[in-house]
């Protein structure tokens, strides 16, 4: 059964842009200062006020004003909470939350490493608790005009679950790839639509230069990050994935976190023409190469749209037979480039050199020279864009990485937040 939004016990609070924050049932503690009395002594340990004395009066101690309650508190995990998710973050309430403190400690004592956010009152550990776990949390407020105190409270996480959901990415550290390469995050099972906007709290992109961008979810099993435009040549881009011990729905939790640290290369973006049968190649936005094509036939027509390139392969065969025995082909192909999934490539085609630039004659892909095969595949890298116009028929959504084909408006739709 589909477990509600409405039914989790905890929730997650959006923090910037892509941060994350799990939320329990609330409870509240308070710590009472000793009462303490003024008038000090006389040196005799009597208590007795020697002014008072000397005037002929009555001796007496003047008792303090009323004590001071602590105001801090933890408001989640409860006080003594079992069962709690690996993933929680630790929220309290200070009124004076600058000079405030958290410090979280496992069962043999040791602090466990996390940030302080001041701002919205809430600890965050670096990574998912230990499961079967308890957990001691000591907050502290630096005395201040009246405004301080420390509370203690205790929790247990839950015990290590069955039910996993493991995280992939397809890109790796110290991958280099090209603008147009979107960040594609799968997983093993299909995250229910209502946890989604949870998984994207807990994902994180940072890329240097800074860059507007946002997640999308292609499918219940798989989620890319595109920034608002291509990105800028020669970007650093880290991203991080903590969803291990994050409830995912129907009793599933992830299984880990991952991270990944890559490299953007030089701008390096095809545009091609059905009108004028030619490609224009610029580098880093300077035209390097002007080269004619042939393109799809009107009965097997080149998609237009905004295509990336996803596989290169230096000698291929394309074998059409067993989808259409009666007409299929069996070919080889150098310099191929894979562009869509249905099959589209950019690749050399000898056959077709004295149609390029010309008339198209091709079943889908964008023909061009040995010489001009050779020469793109020698320059071109995996996340290289592609945009051909003008052809008989439209790419299809989801026909290959298709994420910049898409407006920023409507890609930014396929977010959860």
């Amino acid at each position: 059964m589909k477990n509600s939004r409405v039914s989790r016990p905890w929730r997650i609070a959006a923090v910037g842009l892509i941060a994350g924050t799990v939320l329990l049932s609330s409870g509240c503690g308070h710590g009472d200062k000793s009462p303490s009395w003024q008038g000090g002594g006389n040196g005799n340990g009597s208590g007795v006020n020697n002014s008072a004395q000397a005037d002929g009066g009555t001796a007496s101690a003047t008792p303090s004003p009323s004590p001071t309650p602590a105001t801090v508190a933890v408001v989640s995990p409860k006080s003594d909470a079992t069962g709690v998710v690996a993933a929680t973050e630790v929220k309290y309430t200070s009124e004076d939350p600058e000079n405030t403190s958290v410090k979280v400690t496992d069962d043999k004592g040791e602090e466990v490493k996390g940030t302080l956010d001041k701002d919205d009152k809430v600890w965050r550990p670096e990574k998912a608790l230990a499961y079967g776990t308890k957990y001691t949390v000591t907050v502290n407020g630096t005395a201040s005009e009246g405004k301080g105190g420390t509370t203690t409270s205790t929790f247990t996480t839950m015990a290590k679950p069955s039910k996993v959901i493991r995280v992939t990415s397809f890109l790796g550290d110290n991958n280099v790839v090209g603008v147009g390469m979107p960040l594609i995050i799968k997983f093993s099972r299909a995250i229910p639509a209502s946890y989604r906007d949870d998984v994207e709290r807990r994902m994180t992109v940072t890329a240097s230069p800074a860059q507007v961008g946002s997640w999308g979810w292609i499918s219940p099993t798989e989620v890319h990050y595109r920034p608002k435009e291509f990105w800028k040549a020669n970007s650093k881009v880290f991203y991080k994935v903590q969803l291990a011990g994050v409830p995912l729905g129907n009793d599933y939790y992830g299984k880990s976190d991952l991270t990944v640290d890559l490299k953007i290369g030089r701008s390096f973006v095809m545009t091609v023409s059905n009108k004028t049968k030619q490609m224009t190649v610029k580098q880093d936005g300077k035209v390097i190469k002007t080269l004619p094509v042939s393109l799809g036939k009107p009965s097997t027509p080149s998609s237009s749209g905004t295509m990336i390139v996803m596989e290169k392969m230096r000698h291929t065969v394309f074998d059409t037979t067993d989808t259409d025995p009666k007409n299929g082909y069996k070919t080889p192909i150098d310099f191929a480039q894979r562009i869509t999934w249905s099959g589209q490539f950019i690749h050399a085609a000898p056959w077709s050199e004295g149609k390029q630039g010309k008339v198209n004659v091709s079943h889908g892909c964008v023909n061009v020279s040995e010489a001009m095969g050779a020469w793109l595949f020698s320059r071109t890298m995996m996340g290289d864009p592609i945009t051909v116009s003008g052809t008989e028929e439209k790419l299809k959504q989801g026909n290959g990485w298709t994420d910049f084909n898409l407006s920023w408006a409507a890609w930014k739709k396929l977010s959860y937040l």
